[in-house]
């Protein structure tokens, strides 16, 4: 799973359980307290009322009980099992008289909290409390009498009744439950739908995502098609304006480069019949510069410097020229690397400026000609911006040839080892004054490449080393 998918899913199944454990919360305590109230209200109505129907014999005169002896133990009894029910335990005080419990109580007076003993001495009081490990409703108040003159006093008679609540604490446990289990249903339907919605919203994203990477890979003509007008609809359509602006941008760039190649082949071409020419007449005038004036001589020489860097140039250009238009062709053969080596060296007159380490006898399935241009160019670069000892090992691996080129210079600035094989690049402020066309290191690494093989280039302590790598065949 993404993660951008992920928190999306977290974030829209948090909200969703959230949201549903608050309601089922606030819905929890508004029926909880419901019940309570309507379970106090109840009690307290039924004591009230049977108060009010309670009947006991009152003299006219203004003594009350305990005073008045017309108060018998059966009025008592009475009124305890007016109050008394399958729920409810009762205890009647009245004055010096053992108190009277309701049959089979199991509370005492110990159980009356002191402030709701005193509270009902005024009026009906109430309040919930444990008794024995259970929830309990206990109700209190005072007995009173009109007198036969008419005044209200109290009968000094306190009844208290303990409700049990265990009813609606099992109404409450089941309405917990049932919301736990609503919650958990809850969870995994949030949980389906963030994935739905999330699949449903990121697949835009991912058809984007999918289409800049065919962009990326080269495939310039990836389109999506837009659908409806919302933001990802928005984002679409400019990918696809940006992709076209892209793709043509590319095709123009690539027509120019194109011509520009093609021009740079023709003109090389057309160089190469003259440069041919002068080459032959300047060696003519190297033959007789000994015999010219010192001015002409050294204008000779100079002349014959420059037309063969003039004619390298050309061969470079002409070389690159040919990979470009893919006409450059591998023909491997098996050779001996020592005597290829050797004889690369030779031809340059480099012999006595390079040490050599080959096994005797190694041979290898290569094209010489263009193995012959790889060490040409990186020997000569070794010398021309390196110091000596310059140093060529060659060796088999099980994975191919491997020839090291390594020279004991400053070595190349490490910000440009990354660019030392573009074209036209010059490694450091002298080599960029040297006279070298910038495309050798270029070509040696377009013919590594088309035996399928890499050159690598590394800072040495001190110097550098290029090491070419070609695979077996």
């Amino acid at each position: 799973m993404s993660s951008l998918r992920k928190r999306l899913v977290v974030t829209f199944t948090v909200v969703a359980v959230t949201a549903s454990f608050m309601v089922a919360g606030i819905g929890y305590q508004i029926v909880r307290g419901e019940l309570l109230r309507r379970t106090e209200s109840s009690a307290v109505d039924d004591v009230r009322d049977t108060m009010d129907r309670l009947t006991l014999p009152i003299g006219t005169s203004d003594l009350l009980w305990p005073n008045d002896a017309s108060v018998t133990d059966d009025d008592l009894s009475n009124l305890v099992a007016s109050l008394s029910g399958p729920d409810r335990q009762v205890i009647v005080e009245y004055g010096q008289e053992p108190p009277r419990f309701s049959e089979g109580a199991q509370v005492t007076q110990v159980d009356i909290p002191d402030d709701l003993r005193a509270a009902a001495r005024t009026r009906i009081a109430y309040l919930t409390m444990t008794v024995d490990d259970q929830p309990t409703l206990v109700v209190g108040t005072d007995v009173k009498r009109q007198t036969g003159s008419g005044a209200v006093r109290s009968t000094g008679m306190s009844v208290f009744v303990f409700v049990s609540m265990t009813d609606v604490d099992r109404v409450l446990a089941n309405l917990r439950a049932a919301l736990l289990q609503a919650g958990s249903l809850t969870l995994v339907i949030a949980l389906t739908v963030a994935l739905l919605s999330a699949r449903q919203v990121l697949l835009p994203v991912r058809r984007l995502g999918e289409a800049a990477r065919a962009l990326g890979a080269g495939r310039l003509d990836t389109r999506l098609p837009v659908h409806g007008r919302d933001e990802l609809a928005e984002l679409t359509a400019t990918f696809n304006e940006t992709a076209e602006a892209l793709e043509q941008t590319v095709q123009e760039l690539s027509s120019l480069e194109a011509m520009s190649r093609r021009f740079v082949a023709d003109v090389s071409h057309e160089l190469r019949t003259p440069l041919t020419t002068m080459t032959a007449v300047t060696d003519m005038l190297s033959d007789e510069a000994e015999r010219l004036p010192p001015d002409a001589g050294q204008a000779v020489h100079l002349v014959v410097t420059e037309i063969e860097r003039l004619r390298s140039l050309v061969d470079d250009l002409i070389e690159v020229s040919r990979f470009d238009s893919g006409a450059a062709v591998l023909r491997r053969e098996s050779v001996d690397v020592g005597d290829e080596l050797i004889e690369c060296l030779e031809i340059r007159g480099w012999t006595d400026q390079v040490t050599l380490r080959v096994p005797d006898g190694l041979t290898y399935q290569l094209d010489p000609r263009r193995f012959d241009v790889i060490i040409a160019n990186l020997v000569g670069n070794a010398l021309k911006h390196g110091e000596r000892p310059v140093t060529v090992t060659a060796k088999v691996l099980p994975s191919g040839l491997e020839v090291r080129v390594r020279d004991h210079g400053a070595g190349i600035p490490r910000e440009d080892l990354p660019h030392v094989f573009d074209r036209f690049f010059k490694a450091g402020a002298n080599r960029a004054r040297s006279g070298g066309s910038g495309l050798g290191l270029s070509i040696a690494k377009a013919n590594a490449e088309l035996h399928r093989g890499t050159i690598t280039v590394k800072l040495a302590d001190p110097g550098t080393q290029f090491t070419l790598w070609i695979p077996r065949p």
